[in-house]
């Protein structure tokens, strides 16, 4: 039985997920939903390895390339759009595919969103003034004090979850961490109880030094492909390099490189590699911490689709 059938296919960047969940999808016929929060944006693609036209083989993809950089959105509003469309494609007793990387996103769909005082203007103000003067550090520097929990859970490049949980302790004078904690006691009520979803977790990952070799090479393909000339085409239109999906992974070395500020194109290539393998990295330890089916992307690859048929037959 297909209704209410959802499969996750998440995992660190550059491990397949991709042709993974469109081989799936094109088994099945099932729909999918983009939750890597980069490939929302409409502006941006080689850099977001959003699938292409060919790449998609004619399988429904939802949430890739609808919003604009110029209005970013967060988990809630993810959450507020993904909901209806998950609803939505299994009253047509489809199966739904959710494919991506990033973890918070994911979460929001199947858990819902932690609670948290909003940011007051005030705070707010003090938190741009001190992460414009003085960068990210005195926000880890405040978290390991007060938040220990959060200081090692938030990786060092992920600036807006680090700020976000400090801003939550200057409003509330609690640690961000508690609020998570508080997440355990609402499942009961979550979207995946409360819509009674039923849920396959398949989580692509493979030896590190195996990946990075992956990982050097889209760098390279992405290089190849004009993700310089994508940047310079974006500068050029009046984009200032400020927004925030500009900020992410691949763009931010591209802007550098762009502005001279990398020796040369093996500097930027080489940070770009680098800088991907970190985000890998925190991935990782994002997905350690939630219950999941592990796969080989290479390996398992039919393992993971004899797996998922067996699952969609089970009612």
């Amino acid at each position: 039985m297909k209704q209410n059938k959802i499969i996750v296919i998440s995992g660190p960047t550059a491990t397949g997920k991709t042709s993974t969940s469109i081989r799936i999808a094109k088994e099945v016929g099932a729909e999918i939903i983009n939750f890597d929060s980069l490939v929302f944006y409409k502006e941006i693609t080689i850099g977001t390895a959003k699938p292409t036209e060919e790449e998609m083989d004619g399988v429904p993809h939802h949430l890739v390339g609808t919003q604009s950089i110029l209005e970013p959105i967060n988990a809630a509003d993810f959450m507020k759009m993904a909901i209806p469309l998950i609803n939505e494609i299994h009253q047509r007793n489809k199966v739904v595919i959710l494919v991506g990387g990033s973890g918070f996103y994911l979460q929001t769909i199947l858990n819902g969103m932690y609670d948290s005082v909003t940011t007051s203007p005030q705070v707010l103000e003090k938190s741009n003034q001190l992460y414009s003067q003085e960068g990210i550090n005195p926000f880890r520097d405040i978290l390991k004090d007060v938040d220990q929990v959060s200081h090692e859970r938030y990786h060092e490049n992920d600036h807006y979850r680090i700020r976000r949980a400090v801003e939550h302790y200057w409003m509330s004078g609690n640690p961000f961490s508690e609020a998570r904690e508080g997440m355990k006691k609402k499942l009961t009520d979550s979207p995946v109880k409360k819509h009674q979803w039923d849920v396959k977790h398949c989580y692509l990952d493979l030896a590190k030094d195996d990946h990075y070799q992956i990982i050097l090479k889209r760098t390279e393909t992405m290089i190849s492909n004009g993700l310089i000339d994508e940047v310079r085409s974006l500068l050029a239109s009046g984009f200032s390099g400020e927004e925030k999906p500009l900020k992410s992974i691949g763009y931010k070395e591209t802007i550098d490189y762009i502005n001279n500020k990398l020796d040369g194109i093996e500097a930027y290539s080489e940070r770009l590699s680098i800088n991907t393998r970190r985000l890998a990295k925190s991935q990782r330890t994002w997905f350690n911490k939630v219950d999941k089916d592990k796969y080989h992307p290479i390996d398992d690859a039919d393992k993971i689709l004899i797996d998922c048929k067996e699952f969609i037959r089970k009612s």
